[in-house]
């Protein structure tokens, strides 16, 4: 049932543990089709060499359509933000190593810093902190997600969305080498970043 999704659900967790973006039991994907159906990671499932087996069908109405899955505890997190982004088709959450040290110290990450990190993140977003899995977290989380495609999670992770599935997991793959950028400058006592004019051309790029 819905095998091509799940399928792909899967092989995108699998990527981000091989990339290490995320830990073996930490991070969650989901991926949304045209019919409405949402396809997430499982909870408690070894995300390094996750199968279709481990991943969760919602229905358009969110019925648990495999009841033997536990879901993950951000669950409400991914629907909210599909309810208010109706152009996100896909959501990775994660915890990568230097965009959850921005997340420990409560600060956002620059994307300012290069052409692709501002074409790719925009304005990258600041979750304040709510406890992980709570209802708190999932309407903080989806009310600013309404605005930005990148955000950092106070004291938690990272979250990105996209169109599909790679778009998704590009953005937090970008996110983290930002992220590790903004690190670096900080500890060279650096401070440059793209002019405001720069940032205009970036953010203007394509539009015509």
């Amino acid at each position: 049932m819905l095998e091509l999704e799940r399928i792909r659900v899967a092989e995108t967790m699998r990527r981000l543990y091989d990339r290490h973006l995320t830990t073996v039991s930490g991070g969650n994907v989901s991926q949304r089709n045209a019919d409405g159906y949402v396809f997430i990671t499982a909870s408690q499932s070894d995300k390094s060499c996750i199968d279709m087996r481990k991943v969760i069908i919602f229905s358009p109405d969110g019925e648990n359509l495999t009841p033997k899955l536990k879901p993950s505890m951000e669950t409400q997190m991914h629907l909210n933000i599909y309810k208010c982004r109706p152009d996100v088709m896909a959501i990775v959450h994660s915890h990568p190593v230097y965009a959850s040290t921005f997340a420990v110290a409560g600060e956002a990450v620059d994307s300012a810093i290069t052409g692709e990190a501002r074409y790719m993140l925009g304005n990258v977003g600041l979750v304040g902190y709510h406890l992980m899995g709570s209802p708190e977290l999932a309407e903080a989380c989806a009310k600013l997600m309404a605005t930005c495609n990148a955000a950092i999670m106070a004291k938690h992770g990272a979250i990105t969305v996209g169109k599909t599935l790679f778009e998704a997991f590009d953005r937090m793959e970008v996110l983290e080498n930002t992220a590790q950028i903004n690190y670096n400058l900080r500890t060279m006592g650096c401070k440059s970043r793209l002019s405001d004019v720069e940032i205009l051309e970036i953010n203007n790029f394509g539009k015509c």
